[in-house]
């Protein structure tokens, strides 16, 4: 993994003057990072790629990331695509619930695809399923920020332990424990 992109932070620290065009230009030159982030998160949904394409997802999610770069006050690289994977995952869940919800097209496609699964009387497992699928996604929101961010190097952008613990720079034992930590809680809260 490459050490924090120093051109990104150089636009990070322009785009806090709260000029609308630095925060389109930083957007545009993480484009790339970003677009393989969300392909690499989608593929984490199942079922969903049936219904969105990659690009639609991206195109929402730096909507969100527009809107967020104006009410938070991001001051480093790292910050940054936290923050981006934060409004894709947000968008990912919300199309999910979309979707795959009570009401949702995909999930009454599956019913009348496999009627076996809403016989009167008996539990629609594929929406237990879906349900603890996204609620899985929306715990990681509430993990503490250092385990939410080990959490998403490891599980969303694919990194290795020891590509995270030098892009982090934190030694790899101190990864380790809060990888451990992370899916301990989450086990826990699901």
């Amino acid at each position: 993994m490459k050490p924090p992109d120093t051109h990104i932070q150089r636009l990070l620290n322009k785009a806090r003057s709260g000029s609308a065009e630095d925060r389109h230009i930083l957007i545009h030159h993480a484009c790339s990072r970003l677009l393989k982030l969300t392909r690499k998160m989608l593929g984490n949904f199942r079922n969903l790629k049936r219904w969105e394409q990659t690009d639609d997802v991206f195109q929402n999610a730096l909507i969100r990331l527009h809107r967020a770069l104006n009410e938070v006050e991001v001051l480093d690289v790292r910050h940054f695509f936290n923050l981006a994977a934060l409004q894709i995952r947000r968008e990912l869940l919300d199309l999910s619930k979309h979707y795959f919800g009570k009401e949702g097209c995909g999930r009454n496609l599956n019913r009348v695809m496999d009627p076996s699964h809403t016989v009167d009387g008996q539990i629609d497992h594929n929406y237990g399923e879906f349900h603890e699928w996204v609620r899985f996604h929306e715990l990681i929101e509430g993990l503490p920020e250092q385990e939410r961010e080990i959490l998403n190097l490891l599980f969303y952008e694919g990194f290795n332990q020891d590509e995270v613990s030098r892009f982090l720079d934190i030694s790899l034992s101190t990864v380790k424990r809060r990888w451990l930590s992370a899916r301990l809680k989450l086990a826990e809260l699901l």
